[in-house]
């Protein structure tokens, strides 16, 4: 696998890498990302390998991420997917800085191509749900700024997955256009999205964007036991330790499976990051995991994650060590009496 070897996002006709290029890592304005000239080496590597998806936000280091991207897209824009997102505030204490709703839609969307410099965004996110906005207020602003050519393909971004199905129906029975992405958490030590939002986004056409491939650096092995005493602050200024507790990904359990990831990597003469990465990639529902690297070096082992394959007894153990148990109603419906009873003894090929 090559990052030039295109995929299709989710029921679209767009053709995007099988991994794409994060950018909240573009700007030092929280304190742990890269500088100008080290993120502009990160994003010219990228798109010399043949990567074309690169995903942003409204507020990533403040909005410095989607002003260098703006200045690194001059005179390559046309081959470039852009994705970015709205809902996060950018003014503290202005209640519609934020939000799902119409207004910080606009607001955010017209910040946005000005920062990036140009007169459409390929991917336009909801980036988390608000649970106060309709949703029919959210699909017809999306429908109308894809309509004034503003935005090209619809996603969203952690959201039930009850809500992004709902979502999903009307725009299909309004004649809206439809979301095509889905961009979720993902990894080994974060399955849970596996009992209804991948499930959910393989039926209903969304390509699954995971981010945190690498549970914010924990499957890395950058971290130990020390670091669970960590008091994590609710801002991602400070420290990328800081992010990973934030976000719930500095755990004792996280730490156990990157024990198991880096066991393997040793054994494969390879690094836990690529084992991690290639993980996410084998579910057919997964479009393209987001990488946010901080340095070229970190580039660079991530993307050969393309190149690592598992075998049988890799692939158990890693799962042993990450699966979570899907819940009702999935674990009693594959139980051997609700199987009898609903198929009689009757052995059905699933349909593929």
């Amino acid at each position: 696998m090559t990052l030039d070897r295109y995929r299709l996002l989710g029921r679209s006709g767009l053709r995007v890498s099988p991994l794409a290029l994060g950018t909240m890592t573009f700007g030092s304005d929280w304190g742990w990302g890269a500088d100008k000239d080290e993120a502009h080496r990160i994003f010219a590597a990228y798109l010399d390998r043949g990567g074309n998806f690169v995903d942003t936000a409204n507020n990533y280091t403040n909005g410095t991420a989607e002003q260098l991207l703006g200045e690194f897209l001059h005179g390559r824009r046309d081959r470039v997917v852009v994705a970015t997102k709205y809902t996060l505030a950018t003014r503290p204490g202005d209640p519609n800085s934020g939000g799902n709703h119409r207004k910080s839609m606009v607001s955010s969307v017209e910040s946005s191509l000005r920062r990036l410099n140009t007169d459409h965004i390929d991917l336009l996110y909801l980036h988390a749900w608000d649970f106060t906005t309709p949703v029919e207020e959210v699909l017809r602003g999306m429908d109308d700024l894809v309509r004034a050519g503003k935005v090209l393909y619809l996603g969203i971004s952690d959201t039930p997955a009850w809500q992004v199905s709902r979502m999903q129906a009307i725009a299909d029975l309004r004649g809206w256009s439809p979301l095509a992405a889905l961009q979720i958490e993902y990894s080994l030590a974060q399955r849970t999205v596996e009992r209804d939002l991948i499930p959910m986004a393989r039926e209903m056409g969304l390509g699954v964007v995971p981010w945190s491939p690498l549970a914010s650096g924990v499957l890395t092995g950058k971290y130990t036991r020390a670091d669970l005493a960590h008091d994590a602050s609710a801002s991602p200024e400070g420290s990328r330790r800081n992010v990973a507790a934030a976000n719930g990904s500095l755990t004792e359990r996280a730490l156990a499976i990157a024990d198991v990831v880096r066991e393997i990597a040793d054994g494969k003469g390879t690094t836990p990051a690529r084992v991690a990465i290639a993980w996410t990639l084998l579910d057919p529902a997964v479009t393209a995991p987001i990488i946010g690297a901080r340095t070229l070096a970190q580039l660079e082992d991530n993307l050969a994650a393309l190149e690592v394959t598992f075998t049988a007894g890799e692939l158990a153990a890693l799962d042993q060590a990450s699966r979570v148990e899907l819940g009702f109603p999935h674990d009693f419906l594959n139980s051997p009496m609700p199987q009898s009873v609903i198929f009689g003894g009757a052995r059905i090929d699933a349909r593929r």
